[in-house]
């Protein structure tokens, strides 16, 4: 082989020797035998999540709650129906109302009478995680039966009238907002209220004929306990 056959020959090889690098620069390392390599970041997560794990790190923790109710009742009845329309809880960092679904139903009526030591579901509800300060209970009516007891367990959608004598409660502010700090952190939570019927229904009137007795409700209702 000639000088000039040989030259040739070299620059033939320095520019393929070029070209498997040129190649390669528009889709990371080119190997010899043609294919490419992946390039893999150390910061790379599954899932699509670009913070790391799979849920969505914007999505707001949840609790639930359940609202029980007890009763120290209006001692001179067999019955005493109360139906609650409302019950919400105030959220401090939000600074709104969160509503707690009734058990059933769109109201939720209790006889009192039926809750002396015993407890029962007023409503129960999933809420936002946080700071709670506040139960807000809307009663919107009431009445109270002498002679029969109600039939049926302590608190329904609705319960029928006993028959017999009976009287209607004039409730003139039958909403009642109850100052307790809790915490709802995922997970569940229970609140124990005791409604004091002695103390919230009052007879007004002299009961004879001209003057039949009249009762008015204000409700009293206290926080017992919330775990």
């Amino acid at each position: 082989m000639n000088t000039s056959t040989r030259r040739l020959v070299m620059t033939a090889c320095a520019l393929a020797t070029a070209g498997v690098v040129a190649c390669g620069s528009g889709t990371g390392p080119v190997a010899p035998d043609g294919s490419t390599s992946q390039a893999t970041s150390s910061g790379g997560t599954s899932g699509g999540n670009p913070n790391g794990g799979g849920a969505n790190p914007g999505t707001p923790a949840t609790g639930t709650l359940t609202v029980n109710l007890t009763d120290s009742p209006f001692s001179d009845a067999k019955a005493v129906l109360v139906t609650f329309s409302t019950v919400s809880v105030h959220l401090a960092d939000g600074d709104s109302w969160q509503t707690i679904p009734f058990a059933s139903g769109a109201s939720r009526t209790c006889d009192l009478k039926k809750l002396q030591g015993p407890t029962d579901v007023l409503g129960v509800g999933s809420l936002p995680s946080g700071h709670y300060t506040q139960l807000r209970l809307v009663v919107s009516a009431a009445n109270i039966y002498f002679e029969n007891a109600s039939s049926g367990g302590p608190c329904a959608a609705s319960i029928t009238a006993p028959a017999g004598k009976s009287a209607a409660v004039d409730i003139p502010s039958g909403e009642l907002k109850l100052n307790r700090e809790f915490t709802v952190a995922g997970g569940a939570t229970t609140m124990l209220l005791d409604f004091d019927g002695d103390k919230s229904i009052k007879a007004t009137g002299s009961g004879n004929g001209n003057s039949p007795t009249k009762y008015m409700m204000t409700p009293v209702i206290a926080v017992v306990s919330v775990q």
